[in-house]
């Protein structure tokens, strides 16, 4: 019996080293913020305070390695009310899209760079983004956790992200806008706990 029991942990354990160990998105240490170009000369900044989702990480092979991630549009926060109000309303229409979403297809190894490749939606537009990023674990006094940083660049008007009621032309609120993502990772809880 003990060697049955010892063989099946051994298979269990093996399973879940094949496919990398999962992360859970830990949304209080977790941010994403972005910054836009205004009348282009200032930089406007702000951010989004709901970031879940998971990743799955295997160090010694990216290829089953894996990300999923969803931000709460109506969280975003540019420290002014009016202008939330209307990237909620006008921009971003958190009433009718409420999620963003992205789900990686392929992560791979790029020399030192790590990059996720996968579907981004954002309103009602899905697309393939390439996301560089940097990544590293560590066991603490907390348990095991997982680190991921990642800058890249969109085009808003690729995602539908424009004023209807103005001509959108890039001069007042930039197309171009700089995304900066910031995760901290838990293993899952075991069941009951």
């Amino acid at each position: 019996m003990k060697k049955i029991t010892s063989a099946l942990l051994f298979l269990i354990a093996t399973a879940a080293l094949s496919f990398g160990q999962q992360y859970t998105i830990d949304p209080v240490h977790s941010s994403a913020t972005f910054k836009v170009k205004h009348l282009t000369v200032s930089t406007v900044t702000g951010r989004f305070g709901d970031v879940n989702g998971t990743i799955t990480y295997d160090a010694s092979d990216p290829s089953k390695s894996k990300v999923e991630a969803t931000i709460k549009t109506a969280t975003v926060n540019t420290d002014n009310s009016m202008r939330d109000g209307d990237l909620k309303q006008n921009y971003l229409e958190v009433e009718k899209y409420p999620e963003m979403k992205f789900s990686s297809s392929k992560v791979e190894k790029r020399g030192d760079q790590w990059v996720a490749t996968g579907n981004l939606t954002i309103k009602d537009v899905t697309k393939t983004v390439e996301i560089p990023f940097d990544v590293a674990t560590a066991d603490t006094k907390m348990g095991p956790k997982l680190g991921a940083s990642a800058t890249f660049k969109i085009n808003r008007n690729d995602f539908h992200v424009a004023k209807a009621s103005m001509i959108d032309n890039g001069a007042v609120v930039g197309s171009d806008i700089t995304i900066e993502l910031n995760v901290e990772g838990n293993p899952p809880k075991p069941a009951g706990k």
